[in-house]
C-alpha cells in the first residue's frame, strides 16, 4: 500500500498553466464585468470570453467533470477538486473553463438521466455556453425541506399543468430553462412522490414575481428569482428521468454540488490569506511590521491549519467519489464537507479583514463579500444544521449502545477484565513472592 501526495507531472503542467491563465486573464473579468457571468454575453464580451474559452479547450481542461461523449475530459472529482481550488480565485473563472454553477450539476442531472432528445436540447447548449439555466427546488414554506413542498403537477392528456410557488432560483432571470420539483403524487412519501420537469423560461404562466438580492443589493435587482408557476403546461418529453424520481435526481445533483462548492471555497479562502500576508509584510505599526505581532501571526497560522485541514478532507472525498462513483456511498463526507466550509471561510476572511484594518470593511476590499458568502453557502444546498444531523446519523450507524451497568471503557471494569486476562501470570508472581 502506498500513499503519494503529487500529482502527476502532466497534469501538474496543466494546474501550473490554470493559474497562470486564471491570474493573468480571468481575474481581470472580475472588475471588468463584476457579476456578470451569467448575463447573456454581448458582441463585446463574444471578442473578450470566446478566446479565454478556446484556449482552456486547447488545455484540455473544458467541463472536465463531465465525460468525453459530453464534451468534457472525464478526469473526476480528484482532478477536478484540484483544478477547481485554483477557479476559486475568480468569479469568472468556472464559466470560462465550463464548470460554473448552477449549470454544472444542472448538466450532470441532465447527463445522467435526459433523453437523447433533451440531451440536444439543452445539454449541449448548456455545455458550450450558450445557455444559462436555473434549479427551481426550494419554496417559500418549506425552504429546501421536500417533505413540505407544494408545488403540483397534475397530468393532463399529453401534457403536465404546474402550479405552485418557487423561491431562491437562482438565476432564473437570465436562465434559458429551469429544472423544476414538483409534487406529482401526493398520496404516497414525498421521496417517491416528486418528479422533474424542464421547463423553458418563456413558457406562458412562469411568472418571476421578485428577483431577491443578497444584501446590499438592490431591491429586485438580486440573481435569486421568487416564482410563481400558474398552469404552466409542460409536455410529456419535458419530465427528466421518469415520473417520480425527483428525490434520486435531487441527490445527485446536490452531493456533486456541496464538493465542488468545497472545492471552489479552498481557493477563495487562499485567496485571503494571501491577501492577509500580503498586508502583514508591508504595514508598519506600533513600531514593527504587522508580520512581527504575534496577534497577526496567530491569525496567519490558524488560518493555514483551517485551510490545510479542509483541503486535505475535500480532496480525500473527491477520492472516494472516484473511487466507488456513488454519492450516496460518501454522502456523509460530503455533508461534512458542506458543515466545515462556511466556519472556514468565515474565520479566515474576518481575520483577513482585521488585519487590514478600516480599509478590509469597505466595499474597495472582497472581505465581506467573502463572510456574507460563507452566510449563503451555510444555507444553500441545504442548511448546516441539517448536515449535521446527517453526518451523526451516518456515525451512529457504525455504533451500538450497551446494555450495562457501566460504559464499556469504564476504568474499574477494565482494570478488572486485565487481571482476569492475565491471571495466571499475576498468581505465579503472587507465589514466588
Amino acid at each position: 500500500m502506498s500513499w503519494d501526495f503529487e500529482t502527476e507531472p502532466e497534469y501538474q503542467k496543466k494546474l501550473d498553466w490554470a493559474r497562470d491563465f486564471v491570474r493573468e486573464e480571468v481575474e481581470p473579468l472580475d472588475y471588468l464585468y463584476p457579476h456578470g457571468q451569467f448575463v447573456p454575453m454581448d458582441e463585446t464580451k463574444h471578442k473578450i470570453i470566446d478566446p479565454l474559452k478556446d484556449q482552456v479547450r486547447a488545455q484540455g481542461l473544458w467541463a472536465t467533470h463531465l465525460g468525453p461523449e459530453l464534451g468534457g475530459e472525464g478526469f473526476g472529482q480528484l482532478k477536478l477538486a484540484l483544478l477547481n481550488e485554483i477557479l476559486g480565485r475568480s468569479p469568472w473563472a468556472s464559466t470560462v473553463f465550463g464548470t460554473q454553477a448552477p449549470d454544472t450539476g444542472n448538466a450532470e442531472i441532465i447527463a445522467h438521466y435526459g433523453t437523447p432528445e433533451q440531451k440536444e436540447r439543452y445539454l449541449q447548449p448548456l455545455l458550450h455556453g450558450e445557455m444559462f439555466s436555473s434549479y427551481s427546488m426550494t419554496e417559500p414554506q418549506g425552504g429546501a425541506d421536500p417533505t413540505q413542498f407544494t408545488t403540483r403537477a397534475v397530468k393532463d392528456g399529453d401534457e403536465w399543468v404546474l402550479n405552485g410557488w418557487k423561491y431562491f432560483s437562482s438565476n432564473a432571470k437570465t436562465a434559458s430553462f429551469l429544472i423544476v420539483m414538483a409534487v406529482t403524487n401526493p398520496d404516497i412519501s414525498p421521496y417517491k412522490g416528486m418528479s422533474m420537469f424542464l421547463v423553458p423560461t418563456d413558457t406562458p404562466g412562469v411568472n418571476i414575481v421578485r428577483n431577491v438580492g443578497l444584501y446590499g443589493e438592490p431591491i429586485d435587482e438580486g440573481w435569486h428569482a421568487l416564482i410563481h408557476y400558474e398552469d404552466v403546461r409542460v409536455p410529456a418529453e419535458g419530465l427528466l428521468g421518469g415520473e417520480g424520481q425527483a428525490f434520486v435526481i435531487a441527490q445527485t445533483r446536490l452531493g456533486g454540488g456541496r464538493i465542488h462548492h468545497a472545492m471552489r471555497t479552498i481557493g477563495m479562502a487562499q485567496k485571503a490569506i494571501d491577501m492577509m500576508c500580503e498586508r502583514a509584510l508591508s504595514r508598519h505599526t506600533a513600531g514593527s511590521l504587522l508580520a512581527d505581532k504575534q496577534f497577526v501571526q496567530g491569525y496567519i497560522a490558524d488560518s493555514y491549519a483551517q485551510l490545510a485541514q479542509f483541503r486535505l478532507f475535500v480532496l480525500y472525498t473527491a477520492w472516494e467519489i472516484d473511487k466507488y462513483n456513488d454519492y450516496k456511498r460518501v454522502r456523509k463526507d460530503i455533508a461534512t464537507a458542506k458543515v466545515v466550509m462556511p466556519t472556514l471561510l468565515h474565520d479566515i476572511a474576518w481575520r483577513a479583514m482585521q488585519v487590514h484594518g478600516a480599509l478590509g470593511t469597505t466595499n474597495e476590499m472582497p472581505f465581506f463579500q467573502m463572510i456574507h458568502g460563507a452566510g449563503v453557502m451555510g444555507l444553500a444546498d441545504g442548511p448546516t444544521e441539517v448536515h449535521k444531523a446527517t453526518v451523526a446519523r451516518q456515525i451512529l450507524r457504525d455504533y451500538r449502545g450497551t446494555d450495562e451497568m457501566w460504559p464499556t471503557e469504564w476504568i474499574p471494569g477494565k482494570i478488572d477484565d486485565a487481571k482476569a486476562k492475565y491471571a495466571q501470570y499475576l498468581e505465579l508472581e503472587v507465589g514466588n513472592l
